[in-house]
């Protein structure tokens, strides 16, 4: 589960990855699976297992939250997508390919399997129109804030005016 949280340097964060950053380290490095550089040489054992979790990129707009992943290989069919109160669920599957008897793999780096990834959303969503779209493998969902809880310029007025 991951909570939308604000990041206030617009996006310069992955401009400056050349900087010590031992946060963005600690990601890298937990992220790494030394066993992964040995499962090309055991496709049929090791692709049941090897997990499909596709990375997500949240923004908030004006008028709104937009989700992007890429997905490819994932049909329409194999996602579903649900929002309880503020909570939104996206999961799926990517199918392993049929193996043919007889193929001779050299490297098997592709990954297969189900995903779920569950978002906690802030107040002020208007869930009942919040849109879905497939293409080009790249999922975006688009979340939209209520007209209320979108700002408003409020216009000044000068008390020379008023008299």
């Amino acid at each position: 589960m991951a909570n939308i949280t604000v990041r206030q340097d617009g996006g310069q964060a992955l401009a400056r990855r050349s900087e010590w950053d031992p946060a963005a380290w600690a990601r890298d490095l937990l992220r790494w699976d030394p066993f992964r550089e040995m499962m090309p040489g055991f496709p049929s054992v090791f692709a049941e297992g090897m997990a499909f979790s596709p990375a997500f990129e949240v923004k908030e707009t004006k008028e709104g939250y937009q989700f992007k992943a890429d997905v490819p290989g994932v049909h329409e069919k194999d996602l579903e997508i649900a929002r309880t109160g503020n909570r939104l669920t996206i999961s799926g599957k990517r199918e392993i390919e049929k193996e043919e008897k007889g193929d001779t793999y050299y490297t098997c780096e592709r990954s297969y399997g189900s995903f779920t990834r569950a978002f906690t959303l802030p107040e002020g969503i208007d869930g009942e129109h919040t849109r879905a779209d497939l293409k080009d493998g790249v999922l975006t969902l688009l979340v939209p804030k209520r007209p209320e809880a979108q700002p408003q310029r409020i216009a000044v007025r000068s008390a020379e005016k008023k008299s």
